[in-house]
Order: structure tokens, then sequence, then C-alpha cells
């Protein structure tokens, strides 16, 4: 371990940037204009990577088991047995992503510089921009799990701002609402998997959030059961409930083809480079934990390939530019699962690294494109385009063809690795395998029929769009040509003996938990190759059948048994509607049945109770008026009626007095003569 204090900059700097603009962005706007902005937060991201290369370079000159640059800043949480201190952390791990993180996202911010050039909110686009990298290197620098969860939370809320971005339309904030409340559902698994790995390892006297004391002490779980579950099965269980919200899996994908609504370089850093990729991260940090449940793991498989199988499906049929890429992020997010699930954790950050490349040149290809359509989203409206728009369709294509698979291309590297793993892993098996090679036709399929409709055959813009049609200005294609030298280099890294060995570098963090079979017959996974690599070519050569050369006309399979699969894929498969149904409208149904229970009942019963206490109350205030009151009058009428016969006694006449006198003295001896008489 080496302390590095200059790591706690690779975040810092880009918060400086949010700071600086959310707090005085529309000043320096106004003043200094947006290219004051545009250096402002382009470039602390751009030191951010400085400082990541270097952060990589250092790692390199150190020994596999010292990699490890650690700077603590501040203590945290201290109380009783719990502490936290405030740390970031760079090993293998961490490094692959804070350079997917800076690099591939300082491109987006430059890309940004031309795409929003025109909106009058720059200065804030640019605010959310810094802010959300900020929380992104957060998660993954961070040395604990409450450091990490500050930066899983901090993405979950950029990305409400970002997909809202533009407010003013009810859509997207109502985009912006759907991927914040679907990520809070994943996270309060998350965050009770953080307190029952706590609870469960401060019961054996180890209690920690600290990663590497974590990788100490999981052993300590065991045979540690709770509710008759293995304790690592259940956290590692409710760390997949947050990873299926950030990572977009079954059951709570459903946010992120929304998430579209965001401005195109929204899309692609959210799709590429940050926060989809949190739960794919997440898992390869804890992979000590799942490598102890081989039951979460099966579920992080079975998962992963469903997912995948249902996004592609569902992108076969999908006419927005950006929808169709949405659904593919969903459908390789699927197969990095798979990879994780079979206990292919390198296999799975690879393909994280070189799908941040395609993916990202595909959706800033897709605004390049929408750009020079004056806003067009609709691939049946475009066509024709590859004239018009070289750069942006040569990139487009290239990253296509990276993502379908095809060697030498990064994306053939890393699909393959993961295919090879999961057909001889222990925990895959032959039937994974299908699936994933089955997505990948699917992937090529539809990725080439979007190459077809948009840039091949009559352009079907109107005349006005395609009167203005203009190629990006370079701010826009300059990242394009960089994500692409990316899509068709960054494979290299996984070939042993060049530079410096993918797998052989995360192996101190991921260590071999799985005895992947590296050593089984060559001829095997030369055939396994093949026949992939076969499978997704036919997919191109079906999609150039059917949107190129049109033979048959797609309008033909839309009318297939009346439409309905056609239907039911455009509309994806229903599960938005289902969703509503059930939780939407659930939800609004068991809200209005509290209502009308607490108009009705409770405050029924408390309006009854008040009847009751005004009834006391009056029957008291008669009592009162009409007994006590009347008791009380009535004394004072008796003694103000005597009081007025007794003091006619008091008249000062002495005559009247000796009256008396003479007459109570007579009737005193009448008394006593009469008694002694008796006597």
């Amino acid at each position: 371990m080496t302390v590095a204090p200059y790591v706690a900059l690779i975040p810092l700097l880009p918060l400086a940037g949010a700071t600086i603009l959310g707090l005085a962005g529309v000043p320096l706007q106004r003043r200094l204009g947006k290219a004051a902005v545009s250096w402002l937060a382009c470039g602390t991201v751009a030191a951010s990577f400085v400082l990541a290369v270097a952060a990589f370079l250092q790692l390199t000159t150190l020994d596999p088991e010292h990699r490890l640059l650690l700077v603590r800043l501040f203590p945290w949480i201290h109380v009783g047995t719990l502490g936290v201190d405030v740390a970031f952390a760079v090993d293998p791990l961490s490094a692959v992503m804070i350079l997917v993180v800076t690099g591939i996202g300082g491109l987006i911010h430059l890309y940004s510089v031309g795409y929003m050039h025109e909106d009058p909110a720059y200065w804030r686009f640019f605010a959310y921009l810094n802010l959300f990298t900020f929380a992104m290197l957060t998660l993954v620098l961070g040395d604990n799990l409450l450091v990490m969860f500050v930066g899983w939370e901090g993405v979950g809320l950029c990305s409400w701002g970002l997909i809202g971005f533009w407010h003013k339309e009810l859509a997207n904030t109502r985009a912006g609402n759907k991927a914040f409340i679907v990520n809070r559902i994943g996270d309060f698994g998350f965050v009770l998997g953080v307190f029952l790995l706590f609870w469960s390892l401060d019961a054996r006297g180890h209690g920690t959030l600290v990663f590497r004391e974590l990788a100490t002490h999981a052993h300590l779980l065991a045979g540690e059961t709770q509710w008759g579950v293995p304790v690592a099965t259940l956290v590692t269980l409710l760390f997949f409930v947050g990873a299926t919200g950030k990572s977009a899996q079954i059951p709570l994908y459903v946010w992120l083809p929304d998430a579209m609504a965001g401005p195109t370089p929204v899309s692609a850093l959210i799709h590429a480079a940050t926060m989809v990729t949190a739960g794919v991260y997440m898992i390869a940090r804890l992979n000590f934990l799942f490598a102890m449940a081989p039951a979460t793991l099966a579920v992080v498989a079975v998962i992963g390939a469903a997912t995948a199988v249902l996004a592609a499906t569902i992108a076969l049929a999908q006419n927005d530019i950006k929808r169709v890429l949405a659904y593919s992020t969903v459908s390789q997010l699927g197969y990095m699962f798979l990879a994780m699930g079979v206990g292919a954790y390198a296999a799975g950050i690879f393909h994280l690294m070189t799908h941040a490349f395609f993916k990202a040149c595909l959706f800033l290809g897709s605004g390049s494109v929408i750009h020079a359509m004056s806003g067009e989203q609709d691939m049946r409206k475009m066509g024709g385009l590859r004239e018009k728009l070289p750069a942006t369709s040569t990139t487009f294509i290239v990253a296509t063809l990276a993502i379908a698979g095809i060697p030498p291309l990064a994306g053939f590297f890393s699909k393959d690795e993961i295919l090879w793993q999961v057909y001889s892993s222990p925990y895959g098996s032959p039937m994974l395998w299908a699936v994933g090679v089955t997505v990948a036709g699917l992937s090529a399929f539809y990725m080439f029929r979007q190459v077809f409709m948009v840039f091949f055959g009559p352009c079907h813009a109107d005349h006005e769009t395609a009167h203005h049609l203009h190629e990006s200005p370079a701010t826009m294609t300059v990242p394009l040509w960089i994500l692409m030298g990316g899509s068709v280099l960054a494979g290299l890294l996984w070939i042993p003996h060049v530079f410096l060995p993918f797998e052989a570098w995360l192996e101190p963090v991921v260590g071999v938990h799985v005895a992947v079979a590296h050593h089984a017959e060559l001829a095997v996974e030369l055939s396994l190759t093949l026949f992939s690599v076969l499978v997704a070519l036919a997919g191109i050569g079906l999609a150039y059948t059917i949107y190129y050369r049109r033979r048959p006309d797609p309008a033909v399979f839309g009318r297939v048994l009346g439409g309905v699969p056609h239907r039911i894929l455009l509309n994806k498969y229903y599960v938005d509607e289902l969703y509503d149904l059930l939780f939407v409208r659930g939800v609004l149904l068991v809200c209005r049945m509290a209502a009308w229970f607490d108009l009705r009942v409770i405050d029924g019963l408390v309006n009854l109770s008040a009847a009751i206490v005004r009834g006391w109350a009056w029957a008291s205030g008669l009592f009162d008026g009409y007994v006590v009151d009347g008791a009380v009058n009535a004394l004072a009428d008796v003694a103000q009626f005597v009081g007025r016969r007794v003091r006619n006694l008091q008249s000062g006449a002495i005559n009247a007095y000796l009256y008396v006198v003479l007459i109570g003295v007579l009737g005193g001896v009448l008394l006593y003569w009469s008694l002694v008489s008796a006597s």
C-alpha cells in the first residue's frame, strides 16, 4: 500500500467544477461567455484523466500484491465498533474504472460543447455533468462500502437532473422521476445488504466495511445463516437487488430506455461510461463475497442471460435511433452480468471497458445524426446519410462492427471471452452459452438494421431537413474518431504478452475464484469462437438482405400472425403497461383506499369522539345549569327570604327589643317550669 495524496484530486476536481458552475454559472456565462464554462467543465475532467493516468502508471511500477494507492481525507463515522473514514483507493480494478470514467467522460464533455452550444442553460448542463462525474469517481474510488454508497446515490441523483434536463416537457420530467424512483427501490436492497454484512461480521468480532478488511474476514460468514438462508447468499442477493437498479437488469431495467429523454451526451455518459456500469463494478469489487454464494451467482447468471435476450428482442422492432441503442445497452449489461454469474469477473470488466468505447461512439454518433436531422429521431425518416455525414457514418459503422463481435475489433475479444468462460466454467452451462450466442446474433442483426435504415438507401427526410443536412463540427466528430480508435484497439489488451494483459492486471483484485478451464482443448475454443462469429455474420447478412436489398420488404414481418409478434416487440412486451397497472396504479389504488379509510373510518372515529365529548359537555352544562346552579340559587333565595324577614327585627326601636327580651324570658321560664313539673 502506497500513500498517494494526489488521488483525492481525481474526484475533487470535477466537484470543484460543479460547485463553481452551480453557484456562479450564470454570471460566468453572461460575462465571459460559454467558452469559459466549457474550459472549466472540460478542463477539470481532463485534469482528472491526467491524474488517473499517473495513478495507473504508478501502479504498474509496483509489485502486483502491493498495487494500492490510498489517501484518507478525514474520519467520518466512528460509533461503537464501526469506524469509517472518507478515503479513496486506486487498485488495478478502480484504475480501469477511473480511466474509463475520466477518459470517455472527458470525450463526452468535449462533444457536449458542440451539441449543447445553443442551449441557454449551458452552464447548468455542465454543472450536472461535472457533478455526475464526481459521483461516479467517488463510487469507484471509495475505500469502503459507505463511501461507495455516497457515489452510488450521487449518480442516481445526478441522473434525475440530467435525464429531466429539459424539464419544461412533461415526458422528460417523468423519465427523470422514473429513473430516480426505480433506482431507489434497488438502493433499498443495497442498504439492507450493507447492514446485514456489518452486523454479521460484527457479531464475529470483526465489524468493518473497508473492502480490504472485508476480503480478509469474509470467510467468517461461512456456515452463518439468517432465517435459514446462508448469510453470504442473503447479503449478495441484497447487493444484487441494488445492481439490478443501477445496471438495469430484470426487473428494474425499465428506467433505462426512458432515459433517452435527456440530451444525447447524457445518454452516452449514463449508458457507456458511468452509472449503468456501477452494478457490474460492485460485484467485481465484492467478488470474494459472491464466490461464497453459488446460489447468488446462479441468479446473477440467469437474470443476466434473460435480460440480454429480452432487451435484444425488443430492440428488433424499435424505430427510435436512441431507443435501439438503449435496449442494446440493457442487453450488453446482461452479457456482463452473465460473465459475473459464472465467476468470469475479469472478462466481465473487460467487456465493460470495450463496451464503453463502442457504445459511447454509437450514442454520440446518433446525436450527430439527430443534430443533422434537426432533432428527428425516427429512423424511418432517415436513410442515405452516409454521403452527407462521412465522419459520423464511418465511426458509427466501425463501432457497430465492434458491438457485433466481428474480429479483430474490441467487441470480438470481450464477447468471445465471456462466451468461452460461460461454456467452460463450472458455474456456466451449454444452455447459457447458447443464449449468449443467440444474443450475439440478434445484436448483429438489430444494430445493422439501424445502420442500413440510417446511412444507406434513399433519404426519407422531408425537403427542408434534407436541404440542411451537414456534418457536425469538430468538437463533435473528434471524440467520435477517438472512440472509434478505442473500439478497434482496446481488444488487444486481452491478448497475452501484449502490453499489459488485462486478466493478469486484475488478478490481484478479482483473484481466481472459479477454476475456468483455460487449458481445455484449443480446438473446442476455436470452434466455439468460429461459430459465434458465423452467427454474428449471419445476423449482419440477414439485416443486409432485409433492410438494404429489401428482399423481402421489412413490412412483411410486421404482418406475420396478424402483426401480433411485431406489436408485442414494438410495445416492449407491455412491461411498462404491466408495471403501471400493478405498481403505479396499484399504489395509487392503495393510496385511495388509505385516503377513504382515513376519511371515513379514522376521521369518523375522531368525529364520533368529538360528538360524544360535545354531548357529554352539553349534558354537563344542563346538570350544572339546572341542578348545581339551581341548588345554589335556591339556597340563595331562602337566605334572602329569611334575611328580609329577620331584618325587620333590627328596627332600632328599644320598646320592641324589650318586648322580645320579655317574651324570651317568659318563654324560658315556662319551658323550665314545664320540664321541672314533668320530672
